[in-house]
């Protein structure tokens, strides 16, 4: 079969909500990594045969089609298309398996997979709310599906609750997992594991003075288990807090996929290989267990062990989603997202794809390590699974 190799990947920086990227408008982010693909490539912009952009909150400014319009906001030439999918939390590995779809079939030789996700300027849930409050429709659900499920609405709370009691996961085992995120995080900051991966952007003070932005801004270097223990959960009962939850983010993230006669036409250097690409679905109102079949599935049909795999990034949506991954799967919790995640890093929704792909790609490659697994938990009960081998 024709192999699809990453030959680029970036991500901006994550910024809080109201944070430093709250003057950025989405397609402006998505802009700037598509610039930065291009770049780090060193290809014609104009080879560029597709994007594929993923996008979760596609209203309001991202709205209209986002995909094309960070393409507009780009310095690709009009003749590079582009289209917007959602597939919730796992929209932007979606791309990267789209993109690496194409390449294989030989439709294409070179698409960029991207995400975007402004969390500050369209809030999550955004487009259910709006109908809702203008008295348009009923919201997503219709009585059939809610009927057919015995639920009145599908909540990624409740799954996390569901998950935790149904390993009998402690609120202190769960803050530890969050604490351990931000250590992660914060370390490997601090050692510049970034650094290669970040595009910077230019952001203002409430001065008006100018800097770069090139450090997650969610990252807490002064948590701990006292911090963490006196938030309150998200339910009287419950063991889910903002502590032990994904934050919530803005961001853009990209890979460029290519074929190998794109390699050679165009003199590029290969970082990956797209190994394996598997999605399954299962029980919505759980909703966040499905990387664990997800994972098996991948791993069957690939041929391969969790033993051969290097690093592996489990979505950090929340901590009991990862946790519970590492109990069914065997992992090594030495091997699982080395250098923090979404609790600590944040979770720009719809660039959380390509933004785990872009910091595997970038991790695997200074261990010089070679095997790499991505999936991420994503609403209605669907998990993406990626396997990668690193090229050094």
């Amino acid at each position: 079969m024709p192999a699809a190799y990453i030959v680029a990947a970036a991500r901006t920086a994550g910024g809080k909500k109201g944070g430093a990227l709250k003057d950025w408008h989405p397609a402006d982010l998505g802009a700037k990594v598509l610039d930065s693909l291009v770049e780090r490539a060193g290809i014609d912009p104009a080879a560029v045969e597709d994007v594929i952009a993923g996008c979760v909150g596609q209203v309001g400014e991202q709205s209209f089609h986002i995909g094309r319009n960070m393409v507009m906001a780009s310095s690709l030439p009009d003749s590079v298309p582009a289209v917007s999918i959602d597939r919730q939390c796992g929209s932007s590995q979606q791309s990267v398996h789209f993109a690496a779809q194409a390449v294989m079939s030989g439709t294409q030789d070179v698409v960029i997979a991207a995400g975007v996700e402004s969390m500050t300027r369209v809030p999550m849930g955004l487009a259910v709310m709006l109908p809702m409050q203008a008295g348009i429709g009923t919201g997503p659900w219709p009585q059939s599906i809610k009927d057919r499920y015995g639920v009145n609405e599908f909540s990624q709370f409740t799954g996390a609750e569901m998950i935790a009691q149904n390993y009998q996961m402690s609120r202190e085992e769960l803050d530890a997992f969050a604490l351990e995120s931000h250590r992660r995080a914060a370390a490997a900051t601090e050692r510049g594991e970034f650094t290669q991966e970040i595009v910077p952007l230019t952001i203002l003070d409430a001065d008006g003075n100018e800097s770069l932005h090139t450090r997650d801004e969610g990252i807490r270097t002064d948590a701990s288990m006292e911090g963490l223990g006196a938030l309150k959960t998200l339910k009287p009962d419950g063991v889910i807090t903002a502590g032990n939850a994904s934050q919530i983010c803005d961001g853009a993230s990209g890979v460029m996929v290519v074929s190998e006669r794109a390699l050679k036409d165009h003199g590029l250097t290969p970082l990956a290989r797209i190994d394996h690409l598997t999605v399954t679905a299962g029980d919505p109102v759980i909703m966040l267990m499905e990387p664990i079949p997800a994972t098996r599935r991948a791993l069957e049909r690939s041929g391969r062990s969790i033993a051969d795999i290097d690093l592996y990034e489990v979505n950090e949506a929340f901590a009991p989603v990862p946790l519970a991954w590492l109990r069914e799967i065997g992992g090594d919790p030495e091997r699982l997202n080395v250098n923090g995640g979404a609790i600590s890093l944040g979770h720009p929704l719809g660039a959380s794809g390509t933004k785990l792909m872009t910091t595997l790609v970038h991790a695997l490659r200074k261990r010089g390590q070679r095997f790499g697994l991505q999936t991420m938990c994503e609403g209605g009960g669907i998990a993406n699974v990626t396997i990668i081998e690193a090229l050094n």
